[in-house]
């Protein structure tokens, strides 16, 4: 698990969605000078897949080289430019485009950005005039029109033409909270306060798109606070906060707003609003596997407002998620000092850092950051969370009490404290230090998946409180189901209680949530063996051997591979009898469903194995089904031919394959 998410839920939940990476680089020279089109375009294409940016834009530009005049080519290398941040370079290319159709969501949308910050809104409101739409394009151009009416300084006219657009419900929240933005500027009180009122009354909405709910419930109670009403503007904050507590930039609101300071607008100009747009829209898209494709809206945001500080944490947050830390410490650097959100990124900076193993440099960061605050209990997280990741679980520990010493008993919003006090002694094998602190954690926090289903396991895994422990952890796999951990942490409960059908059951539905687990396919290994299906006990082992799990967990799969599981006698694998009907229950390779198949003896390999030479048109299956009697002994092959690397399409014709010898 990376670093960066060890932060309690509260400091980190809120704080953004999450978008794309990438501030501008420069421009970059490629590793090798391709020789030809196709070998620059097709190491941009790799770069690309590499999420190297600077490299595939370097590619690309190799590419145009050639063929100046290929379209295809500059439209690749538009979406780079404007993907890394590089706004000012993707410009020519965007004018070169702005009649090609396909392409015009970004040409003529970035060129309208580059108006907006000229103020030229007359060439703005044309610019975004599309002759393909989506949906979505159509509420980006749509509303960013709106905002360019309000930069001409008819903001009136901007209220009228959002007023124009219609489109599906999910339409709704952005239309809302933008018709309020502009009322404001209108000076339409009740018609600003009406649409405030929408979006704060539409949790549906709020369920979809958090982060523009949250930012129109700031711009709502600033709003208010600046005519006078505070008490309603607390009440906006409260609301909100009944729905997503722990939003940093609430708080902070929250405090100016009972203190009587000034609370300036959230989108002070039209060309904020534009962002605004730009910025609800790549924040609402970001819900996963979309990262390529939300960090050119928030890039865009970021060209036409680089100081706004939503846009820099959530790109930062995709940097992260497509582990560029380098590029995320670059974006948190941007952060500006009296930002809410300041500190929590001088934090993420810190694990970053330890995310590229300059360790004693997090250390050193994130200490400073804790003695500017020595009461913010995300510093304390940040420390103890590096610590652990150096396995220095002692450092962690004292961290920990150093924190639960300031806090005391705590409230729900400290549950991560005890929750990683406990996992530090539990690591430190002192359990009645670290129990303690899991008891206090689900008090604190009653029904937490992590926390019920830890403690669960450990109970579990120790012979300790069997039926207890396997309570907790049900609870834990009802509230997440599909939480690949948590479902093996059943799984394994079962088979300590000696229940292997579930055990089996269970822990073939975790390595399905999670086949790149070692430990998840080590335990599927052990249930295997205890119901008699011996051949798929040890390849579950040999996955788990391959996929480099820690040095104990390796050291018992090895031997498990060559003496299989204590308490009965079972032959090493050069005496290992004939298997029985269920010992050949093979799992198919889709991992899921599994069929019976013929008695067959083991593989085995002999001084003299005989090879076969792969023939057009052949694959594993018919290779197996060929020489071995049974195309499902095809797993066989996978083992004494290590260079498929686990992948039956590996092979190619002419490749020589080892084969089982003869049984002795």
């Amino acid at each position: 698990m990376r670093l960066k998410f060890l932060l309690s839920a509260a400091a980190l939940a809120l704080l953004a969605t999450s978008s794309a990476p990438y501030a501008a680089t420069g421009k970059s020279e490629p590793a090798f000078r391709a020789s030809s089109l196709s070998g620059a375009y097709l190491a941009a294409r790799i770069a690309e897949t590499d999420n190297d940016l600077p490299a595939a834009i370097a590619y690309y530009e190799r590419a145009l080289s050639f063929d100046p005049l290929d379209v295809s080519l500059k439209q690749s290398l538009l979406v780079a430019l404007i993907a890394n941040g590089d706004f000012d370079r993707a410009l020519p290319y965007a004018d070169q485009l702005k009649t090609v159709a396909d392409i015009e969501r970004f040409s003529r949308v970035a060129l309208a950005i580059d108006a907006f910050r000229k103020k030229d809104f007359a060439s703005a409101e044309n610019l975004l005039k599309l002759a393909l739409e989506t949906d979505l394009d159509r509420l980006v151009t749509g509303l960013m029109t709106a905002w360019a009416k309000v930069g001409a300084g008819d903001a009136k006219a901007g209220l009228a033409h959002a007023e124009t657009l219609k489109g599906p419900v999910w339409f709704d929240l952005f239309l809302a909270y933008h018709k309020a933005l502009i009322a404001e500027k209108a000076g339409d009180e009740k018609q600003a306060l009406a649409a405030f009122d929408r979006v704060l009354n539409n949790p549906a909405a709020a369920a979809s798109a958090p982060e523009a709910f949250l930012r129109s419930a700031e711009a709502h109670a600033g709003y208010l606070a600046r005519l006078g009403r505070k008490d309603e503007a607390l009440k906006v904050l409260d609301r909100a906060t009944e729905l997503y507590a722990g939003r940093i930039q609430i708080d902070a609101l929250r405090k100016r707003i009972e203190a009587g300071q000034e609370v300036r607008p959230l989108v002070p100009a039209a060309a904020d609003g534009a962002s605004e747009v730009l910025l609800n829209l790549g924040s609402a898209l970001n819900r996963g596997g979309g990262e390529s494709f939300v960090r050119l809206y928030l890039q865009l945001a970021l060209a036409l407002r680089p100081s706004s500080d939503s846009a820099l944490v959530q790109l930062a947050g995709v940097a992260e998620q497509m582990n560029d830390s380098l590029q995320a410490i670059a974006l948190y650097e941007r952060v500006k000092k009296d930002s809410p959100v300041y500190r929590v990124a001088q934090m993420q900076m810190g694990l970053n850092l330890a995310d590229l193993d300059r360790n004693d440099e997090a250390i050193v960061h994130l200490k400073n950051v804790l003695a500017a605050d020595p009461t913010d209990m995300r510093g304390y997280l940040a420390m103890g969370g590096v610590y652990s990741s150096e396995k220095k679980f002692r450092e962690a520990a004292d961290i920990y009490d150093r924190a639960a010493a300031i806090i005391g008993q705590g409230t729900q919003a400290d549950w991560n404290i005890f929750y990683q006090r406990g996992i530090a002694y539990e690591r430190l094998k002192e359990w009645p230090k670290a129990e303690p602190n899991f008891l206090r954690a689900l008090e604190l926090y009653p029904d937490h998946p992590q926390v019920l289903n830890y403690l669960g396991y450990s109970w579990v895994d120790m012979n300790l409180k069997l039926e207890e422990g396997l309570d907790l952890i049900q609870k834990a796999v009802d509230l997440r189901p599909s939480d690949g951990y948590i479902v093996d942490s059943l799984g394994w409960a079962f088979y300590k209680l000696g229940r292997n059908d579930d055990a089996v059951r269970e822990l073939e539905r975790a390595v399905g949530l999670m086949p790149g687990d070692p430990i998840l396919n080590d335990h599927l290994g052990d249930a295997y063996w205890k119901v008699g299906r011996k051949l798929e006990a040890r390849f579950q082992w040999t996955h788990a051997r391959d996929l480099k799990p820690e040095p104990d967990v390796l050291a018992q799969v090895l031997d498990k591979l060559v003496n299989g599981l204590p308490d009965d006698k079972h032959p090493t694998v050069a005496e290992e009898p004939k298997p029985s009907q269920q010992d050949m229950t093979v799992p198919l390779p889709n991992g899921g469903q599994r069929s019976d198949a013929a008695p067959q003896e083991p593989a085995r390999v002999t001084a003299d194995a005989a090879t076969h030479i792969v023939l057009p048109g052949q694959s594993l299956w018919s290779i197996a089904a060929e020489k071995l009697g049974d195309g499902k002994r095809f797993r066989e092959l996978l083992d004494l031919n290590p260079e498929l690397r686990g992948d039956p399409g590996r092979i190619v014709p002419g490749q020589s394959l080892k084969l089982p010898g003869p049984a002795n």
